[in-house]
């Protein structure tokens, strides 16, 4: 099955957000995450565990989560590895340079995916054929493709999410502000890679 990995840089705020609330709503999926700078083994940041549990995460999926530091091991098999900063992925892409073609910061996967209909995407998929793999590697291709037709942000920034880290409540509210519709995005995508006809 597809797995997927979000990276940020604790591994204790966005990334794991983003993994328990894609987890959830892609059973039979495969999804981790990991921090460049992680803080090992530490639990999800309260206000980050408590916004998961307010969006419907089941609360054993929120305790379970420990910190972990990005390695190259943890980018040897993911399908999609979905970055929380441009920082995020230019570590990710000079850890494992074979990743570039399916590592997207989460926002710009949204922002671009957004010019994919369903229609356009199921019609990709299915030329791809039927196996899951092989109908999300051509999903982020035309996805990869459109970052030199779509037009950039007016500020990179927005491709970002921004770091809740030792910030307000509000801060953490942002984070899932812009989170959210990003990863009803990546989920919108997945969904169409995996239900072949």
């Amino acid at each position: 099955m597809l797995e997927i990995l979000t990276v940020c840089t604790g591994n204790i705020c966005r990334s794991p957000f983003a993994e328990v609330l894609l987890r959830a709503e892609l059973p039979g999926f495969t999804v981790h995450s990991a921090g460049v700078r992680a803080m090992i083994d530490s639990r999800m940041e309260p206000d980050a565990a408590q916004l998961a549990l307010q969006y419907g995460v089941p609360p054993a999926s929120v305790e379970a989560h420990r910190g972990r530091w990005l390695n190259e091991s943890h980018l040897a098999s993911p399908n999609l590895v979905l970055a929380m900063a441009r920082e995020h992925r230019r570590e990710i892409v000079g850890l494992a340079p074979a990743q570039v073609r399916s590592t997207f910061t989460v926002r710009e996967f949204a922002r671009l995916s957004l010019n994919l209909s369903d229609t356009e995407a199921h019609e990709t998929a299915e030329a791809a054929g039927t196996a899951p793999e092989a109908r999300l590697r051509a999903l982020l291709a035309q996805l990869a493709a459109l970052r030199s037709e779509v037009d950039p942000p007016a500020d990179p920034i927005e491709d970002d999410v921004v770091d809740p880290y030792r910030r307000s409540r509000a801060t953490y509210e942002l984070m899932a502000t812009q989170l959210m519709p990003a990863l009803g995005e990546v989920v919108r995508i997945l969904r169409v890679a995996a239900s072949a006809a």
